[in-house]
Parts: structure tokens; sequence; C-alpha cells
């Protein structure tokens, strides 16, 4: 790359002297001007835009210190060099407070400046460098905040996450998603029409589109669910205003989607919601009302309504926080197995059923800390699990994998919390058994459990007592304590949570056989 320098020197034998013979070019930079004085360079300066400007310091109308700070404040890029004669120390001290880049004195040879130009040229290169990396990096950072943002959408109107974690996490992204209500709508694409291949380029435009609509709207935000399908979320104060905007919003959309490219839009919205948490139910209502088609001849218009009622979402949360997998059957019996009988007979029933009951597990999932992605794959393979679904019985054996990973995750984080727990009930008894006041009803409080609780895990996990473990280990503290130091045994005791020596030497006795000094002369022997 080449730059730019600008020289100013009012002694016209060495302006010539420096434009003419020192080789630019070799040194990576071409001469962009010239002028006798600071005042006359400035407004050249300005139009030439230099990377570097040589200045003399002492000049007549506009000398080289004034140029230099009006070059700062306004072209802080500029790098300078100052051109001083010997007795000048003065102008010197000044010229390096106003943060030059060389101070070289006269007369100044053209290998010199040459040497100089250099050293600035592979300064400039290394800033070049940095600006385009951190060019780079907001770029990425940008796409990066993009991408967590249609991710984050996604997992919300998904119920991929709990309310608590959906609020921080827009907050860190910069959306404010707190509203009285919330309604999502699904935007269906025909990009293939005609037998055509898919058209990347054209979902693009239909994008772009949908995003400028919204782009304005700080109550809309937009994300894609595939190639095929965009999803919005309104936020809104009333029901019937969040359903007279995503309306109208959907009405727009389609006129301009099908009228600026070749796409066949469907737009279907959900019903509004209060809660974050229940997000998720509006969008597998447009989810199904985008994908259902109507129920084969011969069924009633109502059935799917009347029987829809008694899907029980609060039992499937009750049945996966206190039950178990063993229990699916019965619990699949009693409350699933009435609806699951219409799924042969509608492709509608089907699809609301089963994107209603893993959104509810996906709930139950988030709202106990796991990531949903990870554990619950089908989430996104929907329709590729409902292709697979055509009899009751393939119905049920879906939603008993589901309920399955389910309660795995859920027994795996207890027990996870359970070893947790111990090993921290554990640890503090090893820092404190040497305190006499120590009870268990404190450690209990600790780790928020009932001292009834907290005794009948430890005894569980660990095969023993409170008491006896603490005992067990106070003594064994002792037994080291008598074996390597000359504490008196009165000292060992206290420094074991003893303030008796004679109760000490007591339960020493009963859990070894012996005194304490016993143990001490024994270990000492030969």
């Amino acid at each position: 790359m080449v730059y730019k320098v600008f020289l100013v020197e009012d002694e016209i034998v060495t302006r010539e002297g420096i434009r003419d013979h020192v080789n630019w070019g070799a040194a990576g930079f071409e001469f962009c001007g010239e002028a006798p004085d600071g005042e006359l360079a400035l407004p050249l300066i300005e139009a030439a835009k230099p990377d570097v400007l040589i200045t003399d310091i002492k000049m007549p109308f506009m000398d080289g210190l004034q140029l230099s700070k009006i070059v700062r404040q306004h072209m802080p890029w500029i790098k300078i060099i100052i051109l001083s004669g010997h007795n000048e120390f003065d102008y010197a001290q000044s010229a390096i407070k106003l943060g030059v880049t060389e101070y070289m004195l006269k007369p100044v040879s053209s290998q010199d400046l040459h040497q100089v130009l250099k050293n600035i040229y592979t300064s400039l290169q290394q800033e070049n460098q940095e600006r385009q990396q951190l060019k780079n990096l907001q770029i990425n950072a940008e796409k990066n905040l993009g991408y967590n943002r249609d991710k984050f959408l996604l997992k919300l109107v998904m119920g991929g996450i709990s309310s608590a974690e959906a609020i921080d996490q827009s907050q860190q992204l910069g959306l404010n998603i707190v509203a009285r209500y919330y309604l999502v709508g699904l935007l269906c694409l025909d990009l293939c029409a005609d037998s055509r291949p898919f058209d990347y380029h054209e979902y693009e435009r239909v994008r772009k589109i949908v995003s400028d609509f919204a782009g304005n709207n700080l109550d809309v935000f937009i994300t894609s669910k595939d190639l095929g399908e965009l999803v919005f979320l309104l936020k809104g104060d009333t029901p019937d205003q969040i359903i007279q905007d995503g309306s109208f919003l959907a009405g727009l959309i389609k006129k301009e989607v099908e009228a600026h490219t070749a796409c066949t839009v469907i737009v279907e919205l959900g019903t509004p919601q209060q809660h974050l948490g229940d997000i998720h139910f509006s969008f597998a209502e447009a989810l199904t009302r985008a994908k259902g088609t109507s129920l084969e001849p011969g069924k009633p218009a109502d059935l799917f309504e009347k029987d829809l009622i008694k899907l029980n979402r609060t039992e499937i949360i009750n049945f996966l926080k206190s039950g178990s997998f063993n229990q699916f059957d019965s619990f699949y019996a009693q409350t699933l197995e009435a609806v699951g009988r219409l799924v042969p007979h509608s492709y509608h029933v089907k699809h609301y059923l089963y994107i209603d009951i893993i959104l509810t597990i996906a709930q139950f999932i988030s709202d106990l800390g796991g990531d949903v992605d990870e554990i619950l794959p089908e989430l996104h393979k929907i329709e590729e699990k409902l292709n697979g679904i055509h009899t009751t019985g393939n119905f049920e054996n879906e939603i008993r994998a589901l309920f399955s990973k389910a309660f795995s995750y859920r027994n795996h984080k207890v027990n996870h919390e359970r070893f947790a727990f111990i090993q921290g009930a554990k640890a503090y008894l090893d820092d404190h058994f040497g305190e006499s006041t120590l009870r268990m009803e404190d450690i209990a409080h600790r780790f928020n459990l009932s001292p009834s609780h907290f005794s009948t895990v430890f005894r569980r996990e660990v095969g023993t007592t409170f008491r006896a473990y603490l005992s067990d280990l106070r003594i064994s503290r002792a037994k080291e304590l008598l074996k390597t130091t000359n504490l008196k045994c009165a000292e060992v005791a206290y420094r074991c949570g003893y303030n008796d020596p004679h109760y000490f030497s007591f339960v020493f006795k009963k859990n070894t056989g012996q005194t304490p000094q016993e143990f001490r002369s024994q270990s000492q022997e030969p």
C-alpha cells in the first residue's frame, strides 16, 4: 500500500531538496503536496488528506507547532515529522507534548529521512492491519449478535427457555421483550413454485421485506424457523390490540411478498398470551393452523376443539415432576389415550397434540436448567417426526420417547445435585469438625434443608448417621495429631471439637479400644 506525504518548509532550497532527492516510492510513499508555511498548508492538507506531514518548526504566519496542533485536533491519524534547528530546545519540548511522531534536527539528509519514513511505513501498515482486524471483529460481532438473537427468539417461541432466563438473555442481547401480551405469527413460504429449484436469493428478498416491516417497530421481532418459515413475535397492551396489529402486519407482509417476489405466502397467528412462559402455546397454535388440514369427512366439526380441551398441560407437568417413567403407560392411558385416538383421523389433531406435548416437555426441561437443544433435538425435527406418525401406536411411542428423555434428565440432575450436596457437606465438616458447637441443624440450614431431611439424605448417601460420621472424622483427626505432634491430649481434644478431655478419652477408647495416651505410646514404639 502506498501512503501520501505532505511537506511544509519556508526555505525554498531545503523544501525543493527534500522534495526532489528523497526516493519516496522506495519508502512506500508518494509526494502529494507542499507549502511554504502553515497557513497556506492547512487547506491543502485538508484536501489531500496525507498520511504523513513533514513540517519545519519555525515559519512565518503559522509555525510548525501551531500547524501540528491544528492537524492533531482535526486529523489525528496523520503522522507528523518535525524539522528543527539545534538551538530550538523549547520547541522540541512542545512538539513532544503534541505527540509528534519524529523530531529531526537540521540539516536532514535524504538517507536519514528515508529511514524515518520506512519506520513510519511499518507503523502505518501495522495500524492498518489492526484496524482491519478490529473491523472484522466488529462485523463478526454483529453477525454473532444477529445469530444469537435469532437463536434466542426461536428458543423463546418454542418454549425452550424459562421466563427469568428469557428476560436476562434478552437484556444481554439488547432486546426489550417485556410486555403485557404476546402473540406469535408464522409465515410459510412457497419458494419452489412450478417445480423450480429452491432459490436462496428469493428467500433473502422475502426476509428483507419482512425485516423492513419489523425494523422500525420495537414491538415486533423476526426470526427464522427454517428456510421455508419465518416467525414473528408481537408485543401489545391488550388482546384486541395485539390481534389487530398482528392481522394488519400479516396482511401487509403477504401483499408485499407476493407483489415483489415469485413466492406465495401463508400467514397464520396464534392467540395472545400474557406470560413469557406461555408464548410457545401461541406458536403451537400458529404452526398448527399453518400446517393443519381439515378433519376427514364424517367427523363432527366440533370434535377437534371439544377433545383438545381434555389435554391438561398441568397434569403433564405434575407427572414430569413427581412421576416416574415406569408409570408412563398408566399416565398415558388416563391422560392422553383418548385424544391420541384422533391422530389417525386428522393431521390437524396430530400436529397440535404433538407440538403441544413436546413444547410442554421442553418448558419443563428448560425450567430445570437443561439445554433443550441438546436434550430434546426432536424440537427441531417436528415435521420429520410427524411424517412418521400414522397410527395411535406410532403416536404413543413418540410421546413415550419424549417422556423418557425428560425423566432421564430430571433424574440425572437430581442425582448430580445430591452428589454435590453430599460433597459440600463433607467438605464443610472437614473444615469445621474442630468446632465444639457444630450441629447438624446448622449444616442443614446452610444447604436449605430441614434437619430431618438432611439426616435422611445424609444417611442414605453416606451409609452412616451424621453423628457417627462426625465422631469418626474427629477420632481420625485425633489419631493424626497424637501420632504427628507433641500436643497434650487435652489440646488434641479441643482441636478435634471436644471441650471435655475426659469425654474425649471415653469416646476415643470406645472407638479404638485404647486411651489416647496408650495409642500415642504404642505408635511411638520402634
